[in-house]
């Protein structure tokens, strides 16, 4: 999503300062970075993946987010999981569960152009579907599901600019969770469709987490990227991964990348260690 008006919008201030009564405050100049935490039923995979990860993002520049929960070992990590991002095309994911969840409520099916939309926004990142549907719902309805997902930091765009809706590695990984496991909010047929979608995503959009998926593992994915006046480009990836005995969901946000690639590289750096790892445990 790199429409011009998008870009120019103001960003919410991430940086090291911060306003108390309009006066900008320097954060201590001893402030330690965050970091990597890692916890699992195997000690000894929790150690191994806080190293590897910690060391694949040592030398990468720009703010990197990770959230990782493997459901067959019991494992998560986590760094900067409350920093909040613009979503960029993160957020479609969002929308269509909105969308499925409010569907459920009326006990009704999706029309034909709703899945004609659905299945554009999805699988080739299509804006034009994506502001239909964001239209479509209202605000009223995607805050209704954030709720109801327990989604609480999650701010949806305002002005009809749903790609600087603000999402963190928390609210993130909590809609994957829901999506790849039986729940009150959204039914089996809806997450169902959900993967079906994010496994149908074009091969030029299937970069980021799916990077050193083992073969034979069922790959999901839902991409984005954003560049704007301030924090430069904003690259993120939302993956689940089910195969050689593990069940896990991964999700990686960066901003202040210099450009595109840079960004991608940085998630797929952190993919191939969590695959390995994981593989490997």
């Amino acid at each position: 999503m790199t429409h011009r008006r998008r870009r120019g919008l103001v960003a919410t201030a991430l940086g090291t300062g911060f306003l108390i009564a309009g006066v900008a405050v320097a954060a201590p100049a001893s402030a330690a970075a965050p970091a990597v935490s890692c916890t699992s039923a195997k000690a000894a995979l929790a150690t191994k993946l806080k190293n590897d990860i910690t060391t694949a993002i040592a030398n990468r520049k720009g703010t990197i987010a990770v959230g990782l929960y493997d459901r067959s070992t019991k494992t998560t990590c986590t760094l900067r999981s409350t920093t909040h991002y613009d979503s960029a095309s993160t957020v479609k994911v969002t929308v269509l569960a909105t969308l499925l969840w409010d569907a459920k409520k009326h006990n009704r099916y999706l029309t034909t152009t709703e899945q004609t939309l659905a299945k554009a926004m999805i699988t080739k990142s299509d804006n034009d579907a994506t502001t239909k549907l964001w239209k479509q719902l209202g605000l009223t309805k995607i805050k209704g599901f954030l709720s109801a997902a327990g989604m609480t930091q999650t701010t949806p765009g305002a002005n009809g600019y749903w790609g600087l809706t603000q999402i963190d590695v928390h609210d993130e990984q909590r809609l994957l969770a829901l999506v790849t496991a039986k729940n009150t909010v959204l039914s089996d047929n809806s997450r169902a469709y959900i993967l079906k979608l994010m496994g149908q995503v074009i091969s030029s959009q299937r970069w980021g987490t799916p990077y050193g998926a083992p073969s034979g593992v069922a790959v999901h994915v839902k991409n984005g990227w954003l560049q704007r006046a301030t924090h430069g480009w904003r690259v993120h990836s939302l993956g689940t991964f089910t195969g050689g005995g593990h069940d896990y969901q991964m999700t990686v946000l960066t901003q202040d990348n210099s450009t595109m690639s840079y960004g991608i590289n940085t998630i797929q750096a952190v993919a191939k260690v969590v695959h390995k790892d994981l593989a490997a445990s």
